[in-house]
């Protein structure tokens, strides 16, 4: 691997861990101020709505601007997100902002691997990426609890500026006011990204032209016999996993009776099989036969639908552990080809924003649904039996779409599978 994919890879582990971590400061303050239940899981639609928005902005920015350059000024955005928070705004709308900065940072992020790595590493770098992005999850989610909970809270608190009174007065506070130090170190970090060699596309200032331009994108994606498979499969996988993230806080303190720090412990779990299944998967998998998972999502709808069974932390870590590592498993080489496709059909920039635009817009739609049937009485045990059915049938679909287009579609299919084997070599 190039030297920059290492820059890039510190750089996106400190932010996501500010990102994870800021995550678990933002439940914390809304239990303790007495917000409505509804507003924790109302989290991860919030994170998700600029995506969806600003999907055709994003991705032409990230190809018409450096991509370091573009993940810097993203962070800047996440440390406005947290100020926001700290300094009265309501932690949804400014979660939403730190979603904005999210936003525009991902199609730098995952667009650079396209122009820095040939296509026979992209398997591996996704891998790596992933995995890393995962454990910073874990550390994220694990060091956002340590940093409400009763030990690590008030020493944070103890801490003051001489002759300025910060106005950070609780653990959730002091929490989130730590989050902009981390932000700021991956902020150095994005400084030091290589430029590539990759020509800069020119930014359309006109709103309709820039929707129009997406919208061809995200039709040409579509239409592709295998776009479409990759596309379809990780647009579910993230659905529920982004939700699920939330969704283990109001489980964990359903059926385990667990405190946000200790329900953070056991959101890290998931995270850490995710982690693994990611470097397996980028250890065994090949580009041509990343469609040969997609069974796995079947499978992670079941045991999805497994939870509901669970009331041991003793069986629920190692039940857990085993759905992250299936959701790793299945969603590195569907990534990986999901960007190989968009990378030969559009700018790497305009591929990921698209990939983002319909993840994230079921992530919100997703989120949206919980959040409407959490606040309409629904128990998170009925919640989450209708995500992982759901999930089962919508996989079964994929599986039988993809099944379709390599009999009526063969040929198609057989060249475009053949691009992605001679790329490899």
């Amino acid at each position: 691997m190039k030297k920059g994919f290492y820059i890039i890879m510190s750089a996106q582990f400190f932010s996501s861990l500010a990102d994870n971590a800021l995550l678990v400061g933002a439940i914390e303050l809304l239990k303790t101020s007495g917000a409505p239940a509804w507003q924790v899981p109302a989290l991860a639609p919030m994170f998700a709505l600029f995506y969806v928005l600003l999907a055709p902005l994003v991705g032409a920015f990230a190809d018409a601007v450096p991509k370091g350059t573009v993940m810097f000024y993203s962070n800047g955005i996440k440390v406005l997100g947290c100020l926001m928070m700290l300094f009265g705004s309501h932690p949804l709308l400014a979660y939403a902002i730190v979603g904005l900065g999210a936003a525009a940072y991902s199609p730098a992020k995952y667009g650079i691997l396209t122009e820095l790595l040939p296509p026979s590493q992209l398997v591996k770098a996704n891998g790596w990426i992933e995995g890393l992005t995962v454990g910073s999850i874990i550390l994220g989610v694990v060091l956002g609890g340590q940093l409400v909970g009763p030990h690590l809270a008030p020493s944070l608190l103890r801490f003051d500026f001489p002759l300025f009174d910060t106005g950070v007065d609780t653990p959730p506070e002091a929490a989130i006011s730590s989050m902009v130090i981390l932000y700021v170190i991956a902020a150095l970090f994005n400084l030091k990204i290589p430029r590539t060699e990759a020509p800069l596309q020119p930014l359309l200032l006109n709103v309709a032209e820039l929707v129009s331009d997406f919208g061809q994108c995200n039709a040409r994606l579509w239409r592709d016999k295998l776009g479409q498979i990759s596309l379809a499969s990780t647009t579910l996988i993230w659905g529920v996993s982004g939700n699920l993230r939330v969704i283990v806080f109001p489980w964990a303190a359903v059926a385990l009776g667990y405190s946000t720090t200790q329900a953070s412990n056991l959101a890290g779990v998931v995270v850490f099989g995710t982690a693994a299944g990611a470097v397996v998967a980028s250890m065994t998998m090949r580009l041509e036969r990343a469609t040969n998972v997609i069974v796995l999502g079947m499978v992670m709808g079941l045991l999805l639908f497994g939870l509901n069974f669970i009331t041991n932390v003793y069986v629920g870590a190692p039940f857990l552990i085993i759905l992250g590592a299936v959701v790793g498993y299945m969603v590195v080489p569907m990534n990986a080809l999901l960007q190989h496709r968009g990378h030969n059909l559009m700018g790497a920039g305009r591929s990921i924003a698209v990939q983002n635009f319909n993840e994230q817009a079921c992530i919100l739609a997703l989120g949206a649904a919980y959040t409407g049937m959490t606040k309409g009485g629904l128990s998170a045990f009925a919640a989450i039996t209708v995500f992982g059915l759901g999930v089962t049938g919508l996989m079964w679909m994929i599986r039988r779409w993809h099944a379709r287009n390599c009999i009526e579609h063969r040929e198609e299919v057989e060249r475009l599978l053949a691009i992605a084997r001679s790329d490899r070599h």
